[in-house]
């Protein structure tokens, strides 16, 4: 009796500490996702506090993209031989410090080198979140537990990205960076008390971390997450000028815009980690040619705004089904160095990031009009999965374990 009763108590508190680490985990990424994509939704009032045109604006985006793409495999790769927990709470650190310096930078060159130093610890976090939350599931759970991780990024964009974009619409622009501070101070008190310690693997190093390099099927991820999701972030970077200038909606609704995006990646997250944990492959063959018809749609659908709204919703989700699957790939392309595997995940949607705002800066000062970027996008998403086919069919013949 009194064993049963143990193993009906100790499974609620099972599940209740997977819970809470796993929430404390998601919290960075609502902090991460903050940070990241709100400047998108406050790009007009970045534009006229720092005096600059829209393209340099959206340098800041890219500078943060360029920022976690330095910082993901370099700081994974330095981080191997701290346990995990160590880890994250020291990038969180480094995270929360460098928006501080964001809120303080005094002018556009200060203010480029700050988001490109916030954006160092993003992937790296996010790498190691994901072993983390992989690592305290069972293997047939692992797209589920990642895409909970993952999930903060997507809620970040229903709760917190629309509030910040009020908020810095309203009191201004760089309040942003003290929400984010706070968010992170949060996730680390979280992170402290929730997330269990284990000791590093007794063999990891630089070097074997590292080692994830010189696999093709790692680097064929890599380019399906930057190429694939490229035409996601061209568009996304410039959707409060498409909302106003081409739906004719008003700028006080914008973040009614983002929070509808934000909805769409919570559904897409969630339908994309279960859809990844039958079939990883299966999942980037069907999420990739859907982006690309979603974006087609959205460049049309945007000229009114009640189908703009839809489109959004469609095009938030549409993209973040992608992530659980390209995170799990890369740690099946990798298994012995997980953590800078996972991390060149975020590395990937960030070049695709930097990409994604420098194209669609581009088409626009081309005079070829804000729903330029999404064309563009589907083009690049078809090209993605061009790659994803191509990865498959090399499987074929050479297995991931070989």
């Amino acid at each position: 009796m009194s064993s049963v009763l143990q193993t009906s108590t100790a499974a609620p508190a099972r599940s209740t500490n997977l819970a809470m680490a796993i929430l404390a985990l998601a919290m960075g990424g609502v902090g991460i996702g903050v940070t990241e994509f709100t400047m998108m939704g406050l790009l007009p009032e970045v534009e006229q506090g720092l005096g600059v045109s829209t393209p340099e604006a959206g340098h800041l985006i890219s500078a943060y993209a360029l920022g976690v793409v330095v910082g993901a495999p370099l700081l994974a790769a330095v981080g191997a031989k701290l346990p995990r927990k160590h880890l994250a709470l020291g990038l969180m650190m480094f995270f929360t410090v460098a928006n501080l310096a964001s809120f303080l930078a005094p002018d556009y060159g200060t203010m480029l080198v700050s988001r490109f130093a916030a954006g160092l610890p993003h992937g790296a976090f996010f790498g190691v979140a994901a072993v983390i939350a992989a690592s305290l599931v069972p293997p047939t759970r692992r797209g589920w537990a990642i895409s909970m991780v993952m999930a903060g990024l997507s809620i970040s964009n229903v709760v917190g990205v629309p509030f910040a974009t009020w908020l810095g619409q309203a009191y201004g622009w760089r309040l942003l960076f003290i929400l984010v501070g706070l968010i992170g101070l949060l996730t680390l008190a979280l992170v402290w008390k929730f997330v269990p310690f284990h000791e590093a693997h007794p063999d990891a190093s630089i070097r074997r971390e590292l080692g994830a390099l010189k696999r093709l099927q790692v680097w064929l991820a890599i380019l399906i997450g930057i190429v694939g999701f490229g035409g996601f972030f061209a568009t996304y970077t410039y959707i409060a000028h498409t909302m106003t200038m081409v739906a004719g909606i008003p700028s006080s609704l914008i973040p009614m815009v983002v929070a509808l995006y934000g909805l769409g990646m919570v559904a897409g997250n969630i339908v994309g980690g279960r859809i990844a944990d039958r079939s990883v492959m299966g999942t980037l063959y069907k999420v990739l040619p859907g982006i690309a018809v979603a974006l087609v749609v959205y460049a049309v659908a945007v000229q009114w705004p009640w189908s703009a709204f839809v489109m959004v919703f469609v095009v938030g989700a549409s993209g973040s089904m992608l992530i659980p699957a390209l995170q799990t790939r890369l740690l099946d392309a990798s298994p012995d160095a997980p953590s800078l595997a996972s991390s060149l995940n975020h590395a990937a949607l960030n070049v695709a990031n930097a990409l994604g705002a420098f194209m669609g800066g581009l088409v626009i000062a081309l005079g070829w009009g804000y729903t330029a970027p999404a064309l563009v996008g589907a083009v690049l998403a078809l090209l993605g999965l061009g790659v994803a086919i191509a990865s498959g069919l090399l499987e074929r013949k050479k297995p991931l374990a070989a």
